[in-house]
């Protein structure tokens, strides 16, 4: 098969994506194997290619924002479905896992159901519309379903047929066995998999993934506009959660490319006024056309102090930027995997006031499920600028520059 390969690390524009004939992935039990129908580009692929992030592998097909179909497995015969049961190695061991139910937030049922732990979001389940505190008995607020979660001990999802429209997102799988696991906080295993980074990815004509990590695409949403909700989108709605951001806030959106121009969305949805602080020209054109409270560069001031702020730009500068935005009791979520540094700051004026930094670290299955449901019903179509597979460090620099609105997808 056809596929981009990263042998070195360098920057992209000494295009270190090399089209390649490579073998066209086995299928082994648990996983299943897509024809790769369209592949999102990330600014995480950028931290790879540019060797920001450490390689993992020694060669490695990026793209983590797969849309494909499932054309073999490990299915039954008689029903066309995949239906072994994954078990890690540790799993085997100790004899699986737990039954739990996850909320977008986490809740474990151990008799009576309570709340352990959080998703990062400072004592705040976020619930897509409602943020509500953490207490001993479990709210479950609008925006979430409570469900059981899918750990690798569990059957695979018995919706993966044959012929399956699926997406792959940037966790391609966890341990189901460290205490993160265990804790329902699966995006902050120890031992994960990521896509395009640790096991090959969506660059390419095929792609091996696990099946309980794959997500059936709804049918109103197509193969291009669909890939870049699989990690911008996803991970987008989840900085929102983390952000704890409720009904008719005032947002801000420090940045505005790929995940931005999806969050608007979400909000808008949520009746939020939208702040959109911006370096481009033409990403501030486009958070005015579609609909933003407020669209000012990155060194104006929004003209009303916000209650949440999600930073997008991997600067230390955009997060004290956001942080001095902020009304106290405010929240900062930091939606980047790398940042540059943080920038000494004036505690008192800037923090103080229970005025609070969040990190923003992958994605849940739920936030996954959640959010293409939520991308389904208010008709979500992000801004699209495609590339043929041969071009993909092309696609990586346009990322780098800017020099596209919205999102950049691959088809092989």
């Amino acid at each position: 098969m056809q596929a981009a390969v990263l042998s070195a690390p360098s920057s992209i524009s000494q295009s270190p994506l090399k089209i390649e004939d490579i073998p066209t992935p086995e299928p082994k039990p648990g996983h299943v194997l897509l024809k790769v129908l369209a592949c999102g580009v990330c600014r995480t692929d950028l931290h790879i290619v540019e060797g920001e992030l450490p390689p993992r592998k020694p060669r490695v097909v990026p793209g983590h924002q797969i849309v494909g179909e499932v054309i073999a497995g490990d299915f039954d015969g008689n029903t066309d479905r995949v239906g072994r049961t994954l078990l890690s190695d540790k799993e085997k061991r100790s004899g699986g896992t737990s039954t739990r139910v996850e909320t977008g937030g986490n809740v474990e049922t151990g008799g009576n159901v309570e709340t352990r732990g959080h998703m990062g979001t400072g004592g705040h389940v976020g619930t897509g519309a409602l943020a509500r505190p953490i207490s001993p008995t479990v709210h479950v607020g609008t925006g979430v379903h409570a469900r059981p979660v899918e750990p690798s001990s569990t059957e695979l999802p018995s919706e993966l047929r044959r012929g399956t429209r699926v997406g792959v997102s940037w966790i391609g799988g966890i341990d189901g066995t460290c205490s993160y696991c265990r804790r329902n906080m699966e995006n902050l295993c120890d031992f994960p998999t990521f896509t395009g980074y640790t096991v090959d990815g969506g660059y390419a004509e095929y792609a091996l993934a696990r099946a309980d990590f794959c997500f059936p695409i709804p049918a109103q949403l197509d193969d291009v506009h669909a890939a870049p909700l699989l990690c911008a989108g996803i991970i987008g709605f989840r900085a929102l959660r983390v952000a704890g951001v409720e009904k008719g806030e005032r947002v801000g959106l420090f940045g505005f490319g790929a995940s931005a121009h999806l969050a608007i969305a979400v909000l808008q949805a949520w009746k939020c006024e939208v702040y959109v602080s911006t370096r481009g020209e033409s990403h501030r054109k486009l958070a005015a056309e579609l609909g933003a409270t407020w669209v000012g560069t990155e060194n104006e001031k929004p003209p009303a102090e916000l209650d949440r702020a999600i930073t997008f730009a991997p600067s230390g500068d955009v997060v004290i930027a956001a942080l001095s935005s902020l009304r106290k009791g405010g929240v900062v979520a930091i939606n980047a995997i790398h940042l540059d540094r943080i920038p000494q700051f004036d505690y008192d004026h800037l923090l103080w006031g229970e005025r609070q930094l969040r990190s923003v670290a992958n994605m849940t299955r739920a936030d996954a499920r959640d959010f293409l449901q939520l991308a389904a019903e208010i008709k979500l179509k992000p801004k699209v600028t495609s590339f043929p597979l041969e071009k993909a460090n092309e696609a990586l620099m346009a990322v780098k520059r800017d020099s596209i609105d919205g999102a950049a997808v691959i088809l092989p």
